[in-house]
């Protein structure tokens, strides 16, 4: 079949690793794609946010399948038009997709099916937001309404912190996205991502995560879009996981069909563990990123048979075979990310490194200048591979990243510090 993914981050050059991994695919087109994913499969250039483009590219290349990656098409109704004129896709439709567009949508989805959340409040004006952050007090998160690229969330320490984290809000620096905000109650625990596929009526966890979004060593620094990831997630026991199932998605689907907006694709859980109780942080509607490197890194081919069950109502029939094993991603970084940082800079020694089913570079913002790797985004590279053990995942990561030449760019040295128990490493 002839398989079209939309995106051109660490996230989709995964998935389309993992797909290419099945015989089922015959063709695949990634659009925009990067400069790794151009190196196996063909690359477009497609506006990814218009559903009638996307859908008119899809009927004349004959595309069976397109694939979803980044959460502005499904907030855009691409899966919408697409489903209109008959193309099987893997997403969620756009009314489906407030799960991850409006952060007030959730918590109104989670008080009518009584998921366990954090209590919060909605404002669109500074001054009662910051009555209700005094009144309060801190620690206390601030959130903005909308997508804001997975950066909109300031858990501030001091309500001064939080105070400023309206201002800077309602003052654009996330865009429409902070029109309004939401303000939750901190929640303390252990978090971790619990990945789901529903096709309307059926559920599938297909697995877990942890991620670093913090930018600096130990956790500390300003949050990214993410700085490594590991899998599976220690705290997620079968306990904890058939826990979140129960009271947090099983009851977030049902309410969704029951308001005749059924969530069909990948629901993306955040969830806050403590004391094995887990409560919803926030939903997303598409893969994690940088948590679907290590996921598909474990699912390989089996992923493109999981997301066709999801896409054509059979997941009642699917089941996911997992080995016994870990994976763990490194994202090297701009020098100067999440803040301002500089495009262009040359990456060298990709092509002597090892390619095969424990380790992968996913490439995230790069592209090709004067047949050169350069660096085009903030996180650039996901260094991944797969281990029997996290430890060995973790040093066959690491064993790859001394590797690569590129004095632009930066790492984390201690991802999987946590799980692992071993402090940073030296």
């Amino acid at each position: 079949m002839n398989i079209l993914i939309l995106g051109g981050g660490g996230r989709e050059h995964a998935l389309a690793w993992a797909i290419l991994q099945n015989p089922k695919c015959d063709r695949l087109i990634v659009a925009p794609g990067n400069a790794g994913i151009a190196e196996i499969a063909d690359c477009a250039t497609l506006d990814t946010e218009d559903g009638g483009a996307v859908a008119t590219f899809a009927e004349e290349n004959a595309i069976d399948f397109v694939v979803i990656g980044p959460e502005a098409p499904l907030a855009a109704g691409v899966a919408d038009r697409l489903d209109e004129a008959g193309i099987l896709c893997f997403g969620p439709f756009h009314a489906a997709a407030e799960l991850e567009a409006s952060k007030s949508f959730t918590k109104e989805v989670c008080t009518a099916c009584g998921a366990p959340t954090a209590r919060y409040a909605r404002f669109t004006e500074a001054g009662p937001a910051k009555d209700h952050i005094r009144a309060q007090g801190a620690p206390i998160v601030v959130k903005a309404d909308g997508l804001a690229a997975g950066k909109g969330v300031i858990v501030a320490e001091t309500v001064q912190d939080a105070e400023a984290a309206v201002d800077d809000m309602f003052a654009g620096v996330f865009g429409g996205a902070g029109a309004a905000v939401v303000i939750e109650e901190f929640m303390t625990g252990e978090e971790a991502s619990f990945f789901v596929l529903s096709d309307g009526e059926n559920v599938l966890p297909i697995g877990t995560a942890q991620d670093h979004k913090r930018v600096g060593e130990g956790d500390t620094g300003p949050n990214t879009g993410g700085m490594g990831a590991y899998s599976p997630a220690p705290v997620m026991t079968d306990a904890v996981c058939t826990r979140a199932l129960e009271e947090i998605v099983k009851p977030t689907v049902a309410e969704m069909a029951r308001r005749g907006t059924p969530y069909r694709g990948v629901l993306y859980a955040g969830l806050m563990i403590e004391a094995g109780q887990p409560r919803l942080v926030e939903y997303n509607v598409r893969f994690g990123d940088p948590e679907a490197q290590v996921l598909m890194m474990r699912l390989g081919g089996q992923a493109l048979d999981l997301m066709l069950a999801c896409a054509e109502g059979r997941l009642g029939e699917a089941r996911v075979n997992w080995a016994d094993d870990h994976a763990m991603t490194v994202v090297m970084a701009a020098q100067g990310y999440p803040g301002a940082y500089e495009k262009g800079s040359a990456i060298a020694g990709l092509n002597a490194l090892p390619e095969d089913s424990a380790h992968m570079v996913f490439h995230a913002g790069t592209a090709r200048a004067d047949g050169r790797v350069v660096a085009s985004g903030g996180r650039v590279l996901n260094v991944t591979a797969r281990g029997a053990t996290l430890a060995e995942a973790r040093d066959r990561a690491y064993g790859m990243i001394e590797r690569i030449d590129w004095p632009g760019g930066f790492y984390r040295r201690d991802i999987g510090w946590r799980a692992l128990g071993d402090g940073t490493r030296g």
